[in-house]
């Protein structure tokens, strides 16, 4: 993961935490309810065990990385002898525990790791793949992926799903991680700015740039982030480009590597 150019004020963080616990317990009153955690969901492979044992893994993770981050090295060398099998095999072994303990173990998870974060100075850096973070970024860090793996949970149900304004938080990773999108495709970063205009659930327009940029993304919020967290292709979304770079990365868009 690469640095993230995203300034999250202290009462950005104020906000994302307590996202991050609505996201986890929607999450939560979903899967709790259903009784078949065997079910694939649209990531090859994966039930949906799998993708709650892939989010309690990871706040395991961060645990590590804020309580001992001398140790978060042994979690590094871990997943690079397990190279890009790594998170199918964490996952794989999750799955694997009865599903009252899996749902137990990422309900502690994710509350020690709010309250983890609430806890750590907002500006202290803690490692993590490939780069130091803030719990003022790792905050909305979560979230994203617990609303990114709750969604092809989402989908593998059939379930419709309110969008809610916490997604803002993970369309501000989306903009945040424009360089790192250029960078997983090994392709400049653009040097001119951009706007992004989204419409938010309740109708409000979100933007970020410079009003003026002639490299422009407009469309739903919601359909953005779908876009930057790769759970839909652009085709499949509202959005639209203006602007060669622009475009490109709507082709490429991703908030993770």
């Amino acid at each position: 993961m690469l640095n993230y150019d995203l300034d999250m004020s202290g009462l950005e963080r104020d906000v994302a935490l307590p996202d991050l616990v609505a996201e986890g317990d929607e999450l939560d009153a979903l899967v709790s309810a259903h009784a078949d955690w065997t079910e694939p969901t649209p990531a090859a492979g994966w039930t949906i065990a799998h993708q709650i044992a892939h989010l309690a893994a990871a706040d395991a993770n961060v645990l590590i990385a804020i309580r001992t981050p001398e140790a978060f090295d042994a979690v590094l060398k871990q997943a690079a002898a397990a190279g890009s099998r790594s998170a199918d095999l964490d996952a794989a072994a999750g799955a694997a525990e009865p599903r009252s303990v899996l749902l137990e173990r990422w309900r502690a998870g994710r509350t020690e790791v709010a309250a983890a974060l609430g806890d750590v100075p907002r500006d202290q850096g803690f490692p993590w793949y490939g780069s130091q973070v803030s719990a003022a970024l790792m905050a909305p860090l979560r979230l994203m992926e617990v609303w990114a793996h709750g969604q092809d949970i989402f989908d593998a149900l059939g379930v419709a799903r309110r969008p809610t304004s916490r997604l803002r938080q993970v369309a501000s990773l989306g903009m945040a991680g424009r360089e790192l999108s250029f960078h997983a495709a090994r392709l400049p970063a653009p040097a001119e700015p951009f706007r992004v205009e989204l419409t938010g659930p309740d109708g409000r327009t979100w933007a970020w740039g410079p009003e003026h940029a002639t490299q422009r993304v407009q469309g739903s919020a919601l359909d953005f982030c779908l876009r930057v967290t790769q759970r839909r292709p652009r085709a499949e979304t509202d959005l639209t480009a203006v602007g060669a770079d622009a475009r490109k990365w709507l082709e490429i868009a991703r908030v993770f590597l």
